[in-house]
């Protein structure tokens, strides 16, 4: 068998178990993950040789591949462009495609309402800064700041914003890199994968990503799984790779692994 000594010991050593059990859950985050962070959001696409490794390892019995993103399902679907039978939750967790029949997201009048105060108010602060602007998603809204050169100017454009959203009733913060969400329906990567867990029934469960809200995530791991932390930054996770393009790595290492039992 051959080592891949890109990975640190510690987690190859964790792969080899992993990939030892028969049935497996692959959970995997989208942007900063399997995709670079970008600041033009639309434009972001699997790095490719991630794409390659999800491929394999999708059509490989014993595997189920999920995506657990922040995004909207629907986004999620087109960007990323999952292999056929990849189970996806969208908007961390409120939004599901577990197969043909799975059920749209149905708001509640005062969740409408509510949508509706969030996208008003974060419209409103990005058009006061040049750079900022608001993606709409089915839970809510999301103000970004990638495109605002000065950090400092960014932060507090967000800030306004923590601050326009804490009178909004019903609006949930979810804080990330360089954007600020506010949702209606309150879910989270945890509960998400928690969900997953019990429908694939896996005797253990890898998850990957990179942002604050994956840590939900990584807090429900049990033992014998296998939590990765994409970048830097602190984290629940056990282990760590320094950027998207390392992702295909440690799935590249899973499918070898697996090809050689």
């Amino acid at each position: 068998m051959t080592q891949n000594t890109s990975l640190s010991p510690e987690l190859d050593a964790a792969l080899a178990e992993f990939a030892a059990q028969p049935n497996l859950l692959v959970c995997l985050d989208f942007d900063g993950c399997v995709a670079e962070l970008v600041a033009d959001a639309h434009s972001a696409r699997p790095v490719p040789e991630n794409a390659a490794a999800i491929e394999h390892l999708a059509a490989m019995p014993g595997i189920s591949l999920a995506y657990v993103s922040g995004r909207p399902l629907e986004t999620l679907r087109e960007l990323a462009a999952p292999p056929e039978g990849t189970l996806l939750f969208g908007s961390h967790g409120a939004e599901r495609w577990l197969g043909s029949d799975s059920p749209g997201l149905e708001l509640t009048a005062e969740q409408q309402a509510a949508r509706t105060r969030i996208l008003e108010a974060l419209e409103a602060i990005a058009a006061e800064e040049e750079g900022a602007w608001v993606e709409h998603k089915p839970a809510g809204g999301a103000i970004h700041v990638r495109h605002i050169s000065d950090r400092a100017l960014g932060e507090q454009v967000l800030e306004a914003a923590r601050g326009a959203l804490a009178v909004v009733d019903g609006a949930h913060l979810k804080e990330g890199k360089q954007i600020l969400e506010a949702v209606v329906v309150k879910s989270t990567k945890g509960e998400a994968i928690d969900e997953l867990r019990r429908l694939t029934s896996p005797e253990a469960v890898l998850f990957a990503g990179d942002d604050v809200t994956d840590e939900h995530g990584f807090a429900v791991l049990r033992d014998g799984d296998i939590g990765v932390k994409v970048g830097e930054g602190q984290t629940k996770a056990a282990y760590r790779i320094p950027e998207p393009r390392s992702l295909a790595e440690v799935l590249g290492r899973i499918a070898e692994l697996r090809n050689t039992r």
